[in-house]
């Protein structure tokens, strides 16, 4: 296998923290989102959609999204088990991660990708150029900012996101908590229920940049 990673990018981070989780080796390939690597002819053929993270199997099959390569991991190498262990538990997991995609890292990359100088003309990753839309940056904002209050109420009444042990759903939402650092949004002080989920989750072994 091979997993194509950007070090700055959090969506291939939620793949490095599940890799971390396995205990897994796996070779890396790093693609330079800031040089514009990924839009490369010899990048295109291993993803047309110039996205990061990717995991190219043993057989030539190119995997494209988080999603999708923690599916595959979690099945060969079933433990520790992160994405559930019955159709129930599954199903639980699952939403609870879909709510920290929706309502956690994509609010943070609406608000980065629509104000960040840097990504002007890139306001949506892909291969074809969006322009910013200054609205959706305030709106990302307040989006964030309504996440980080809706995971300290979840907190306040269960230990881990989806349920009583750590599962990609938790990693799925520190990665957007941390991710917020780049929109100026933070845990508030009154968030202690919050905190102390971060402060367990960033002492895993498998928490990692």
């Amino acid at each position: 296998m091979k997993f194509y990673d950007c070090s700055t990018a959090p969506s291939p981070r939620r793949v490095r923290m599940f890799i971390a989780e396995k205990g897994l080796d796996i070779p890396v390939v790093q693609v330079d989102l800031r040089s514009g690597e990924q839009m490369s002819d010899a990048f295109r053929a291993v993803n047309p959609h110039c996205t990061v993270p990717v995991l190219e199997l043993d057989d030539g099959t190119t995997l494209l999204d988080s999603n999708s390569i923690s599916l595959f991991l979690d099945e060969t190498y079933p433990e520790p088990n992160l994405m559930g262990r019955d159709p129930k538990e599954k199903a639980v997991i699952a939403g609870w991660n879909r709510m920290a995609e929706w309502d956690g890292i994509a609010a943070g990359a609406e608000a980065l990708r629509n104000h960040a100088k840097g990504m002007k003309g890139r306001a949506i990753t892909g291969p074809v150029n969006y322009e910013q839309i200054p609205e959706l940056a305030e709106r990302g904002n307040k989006r964030a900012t309504h996440f980080l209050e809706e995971l300290n109420d979840r907190f306040a009444e269960s230990e881990f996101l989806a349920g009583d042990r750590f599962t990609i759903a938790d990693i799925t939402a520190v990665i957007a908590v941390d991710f917020y650092k780049w929109i100026k949004v933070e845990i508030a002080d009154e968030q202690t229920a919050l905190r102390h989920w971060y402060d367990q989750v960033a002492a895993r072994p498998g928490y990692v940049d």
